[in-house]
């Protein structure tokens, strides 16, 4: 086996990232503190076409030296945008026929190998601040809750390690059913 060297990677330009058709898939991030983790989001959101995320709260946005340093340059290629109020980007998401999702662990929550959305559906999916999570006030204006099964002691992981988690599942199932 040989490594691949990057420009036989066949990856995108900007520009051609930008006009590519998404996954539908948009990321809620609620109050998240680490701008490290912030840049991962983005990172994982463009290699799997996500297509738009939504900063929240005292998530920092772009342009950001601190982002940038583990985004990448993927915080130019992902759409975003930024609002004060999670709870005004769920709204807003359902009325534009999202389902939207919290990963978080709630009574009820679908573990993730039991959720398959439905033909059509678009998930939203909101992930919550490394030591609080998703705040009670933004769960209880979802519509579900996706919960990560975990085994350990801990019973939780890192924002941006959730996030590859879950975006990776729900991109598989989504390109499948296509």
């Amino acid at each position: 086996m040989r490594k691949l060297r990057n420009k036989e990677l066949n990856r995108l330009t900007v520009d051609q990232y930008k006009s590519t058709q998404k996954t539908p898939i948009v990321v809620v991030l609620d109050n998240i503190r680490s701008c490290n983790n912030i840049g991962s989001v983005f990172r994982t959101s463009d290699a799997l076409l996500i297509e738009k995320i939504y900063l929240c709260g005292i998530t920092a946005t772009p342009p950001n030296n601190e982002i940038r340093k583990t985004a990448l340059d993927a915080e130019k290629s992902v759409e975003w945008e930024y609002f004060e109020n999670t709870e005004d980007v769920v709204k807003k998401l359902q009325t534009e026929g999202y389902k939207v999702y919290a990963i978080e662990q709630v009574e009820n929550s679908i573990s993730l190998p039991d959720y398959n959305p439905a033909p059509g559906e678009k998930p939203a999916l909101v992930f919550g601040n490394e030591v609080k999570g998703v705040k009670q006030s933004v769960v209880n204006s979802c519509d579900g809750s996706i919960e990560i099964p975990q085994f350990g002691i801990k019973h939780s992981f890192n924002i941006s390690v959730s996030a590859g988690i879950v975006l990776w599942d729900v991109f598989q199932k989504i390109t499948r059913s296509e």
